[in-house]
């Protein structure tokens, strides 16, 4: 009997092919498996990329509609996509937005869609701290962190052309499940490595762009010091590190290396100009 069943696992283990043997060890370790069937689906296309964000997109502007304030909206999309040509990824159709919502958040998802809560803006006392949020989620898609996270999960029954096929049948069941799947890694948030990496990297677009590297540092203070429990922020300290400890690595990381970098003297006073006529025109209606 129990030749049997050692000459069964090998006949098991040989039906696997071409799945690499390092994979299959005595313990069954299931990291490692996913790890390996992560690594065999194919590539997606960065028009598929686009597609499942925008499904997303969508999805997040159901929860929270954008502030009816163009002007607003123009500023925030220019600064956005000048920033995004200061990436390796400007060619992307970059989409930017103030969601209608005293939560303070952002996040972007795959294909260029940044959105930043109107409560989270509200918070902030210059266009370097602006530039410096939307640089840090300019950086999850150049990166493609919450692709790789949705890798782990939403795709792993997709194989081959499957996964590309259902997110072009816009409007499908598979397309609708996808979208779905890909909407939930934001109510959990990415990794906390990933989110490190974004600010790294967040305050050096915004340097290359001409702002103060300090702009997104100067609004993690801020958000340390809003006590945790507020509602305001639940979601944000739900889906995002400590900012006390973000801030404490971004600083580290920092030390010595983009004091260099300053403000542009033409813009130091934009933020303030927009932000007052942005209060004078709009009131959001109170629930």
């Amino acid at each position: 009997m129990r030749a049997n069943k050692l000459v069964a696992g090998t006949l098991l283990l040989a039906a696997l092919a071409p799945w690499p043997a390092q994979a299959f060890d005595l313990n069954l370790d299931l990291n490692k498996l996913r790890d390996v069937v992560t690594q065999q689906l194919k590539p997606m296309s960065e028009k598929d990329e686009i597609q499942l964000g925008r499904g997303i997109a969508a999805n997040l502007l159901g929860a929270a509609p954008l502030v009816p304030d163009a002007q607003l909206q123009a500023y925030v999309n220019r600064l956005g996509k000048w920033l995004a040509m200061h990436t390796d990824r400007p060619a992307l159709p970059w989409h930017f937005g103030v969601l209608d919502t005293e939560s303070v958040n952002a996040f972007a998802t795959p294909g260029g869609y940044v959105f930043i809560t109107r409560g989270l803006l509200l918070q902030m006392r210059d266009e370097a701290e602006l530039a410096g949020v939307l640089a840090h989620e300019i950086s999850h898609v150049v990166e493609k962190h919450a692709l790789e996270t949705m890798k782990k999960g939403a795709f792993l029954e997709f194989a081959g052309d499957t996964l590309s096929q259902a997110l072009r049948s816009e409007g499908s069941a598979e397309f609708s499940k996808i979208v779905s799947a890909g909407t939930e890694v934001f109510a959990r948030g990415l990794d906390k490595q990933d989110e490190f990496a974004a600010d790294r990297m967040g305050v050096v677009i915004a340097a290359r762009a001409g702002y103060d590297a300090y702009g997104l540092p100067g609004t993690l203070q801020t958000l340390a010091a809003i006590n945790p429990k507020d509602d305001a922020v639940a979601l944000m300290f739900k889906t995002h590190p400590d900012p006390a400890e973000r801030l404490e690595l971004l600083l580290t990381a920092m030390e010595g290396k983009l004091e260099q970098y300053g403000d542009q003297p033409k813009v130091a006073d934009r933020f303030a100009s927009v932000m007052k006529s942005h209060m004078a025109r709009y009131q959001p209606k109170k629930k």
